[in-house]
């Protein structure tokens, strides 16, 4: 009896092993750019640039959960002064990419005089909607708690994500202070941003201009067919209000990735709400990855957050 149980518990734990470092690579710079080269031959993949007056902290542990712990990368200039922070949102269809992916933007964006934290957060294949949506706003929270640390004013916080990470940071920044949108057993109305910066990332999941299917399944627990409230509650376009922060919308040509968007700018323009659409012309969906785009949407990026945070 003794014997069977030690292989049950074994067993059980070898299965959670498996649970645990099953991890969704579909999503990476390199296959991105394997995939792009076709349609673009010219492009190039942006490189590393160090500045030596940049701090980077790698790997800080910002959440402890039972199964694992949740980490971001911090990028910030060696100064005492207090910055504007911007959080960045990695992409991947909400199952796959990673925190490193927003690496090299992050020191991009320090650089010119923002504190910068590229967020790890639970993928569809570990965790549910809203769990991600949980993850980020406690990265807030801890930034806002290390403000002095990290040379942040916890006042000026933009949330800035790409693809599915551009429709995460809409909805984090549309449901400002909702306590339905924080862990109940993490929840304090530390979390406010000040600033969205949404690159070719959907406002609503359920629209004439949305494809969203088995990605968006996965992540949000079932078709819209099973799952109707859910796709409406995850959709931003669904919170924005008179109390929606400012927002620039950074997007490809490709309709799908901002389904909902021009709705949601009559709901700002109605508002009196700051907004921005910078188009980044005949570019593949993740063009922040690539040159000749990436000088051109960090621009727009860093013009956008000295308007609304400087």
């Amino acid at each position: 009896m003794k014997t069977v149980s030690l292989i049950l518990f074994l067993f059980s734990n070898f299965m959670y092993a498996q649970i645990q470092f099953d991890i969704d690579t579909s999503y990476t710079v390199q296959s991105t750019f394997k995939k792009e080269k076709i349609k673009f031959p010219f492009l190039e993949i942006v490189k590393e640039q160090n500045d030596d007056n940049i701090i980077q902290i790698k790997d800080l542990v910002y959440k402890n959960l039972d199964a694992k712990t949740l980490h971001l990368d911090a990028f910030y200039k060696n100064e005492n002064t207090k910055l504007p922070a911007v959080i960045l949102i990695h992409g991947g269809g909400w199952k796959s990419g990673n925190k490193s992916q927003m690496q090299i933007m992050a020191q991009a964006i320090a650089s010119k005089g923002y504190s910068c934290f590229a967020i790890e957060y639970r993928l569809s294949p570990e965790a549910k909607y809203p769990a991600a949506i949980f993850d980020v706003k406690t990265a807030i929270k801890f930034i806002k708690s290390n403000a002095e640390k990290f040379n942040v004013d916890p006042n000026k916080i933009a949330v800035l994500g790409c693809s599915s990470g551009g429709q995460m940071a809409a909805l984090i920044g549309t449901t400002n202070e909702n306590s339905a949108f924080e862990d109940k057993d993490d929840w304090n109305q530390n979390t406010k941003v000040h600033a969205i910066i949404d690159m070719d990332g959907i406002l609503a999941f359920k629209h004439p201009e949305s494809q969203e299917g088995k990605a968006a399944s996965l992540w949000l627990d079932g078709t819209y067919e099973e799952k109707p409230e859910t796709w409406q509650q995850a959709s931003a376009l669904t919170h924005t209000d008179k109390n929606t922060p400012p927002i620039l919308f950074i997007n490809s040509d490709m309709i799908r990735f901002h389904a909902g968007r021009d709705n949601m700018i009559e709901i700002l323009d109605k508002n009196g709400i700051y907004n921005e659409v910078q188009t980044i012309k005949n570019s593949p969906h993740s063009f922040w990855f690539f040159n000749p785009w990436f000088d051109e949407m960090i621009n727009y990026t860093t013009q956008f957050l000295d308007k609304v945070l400087k």
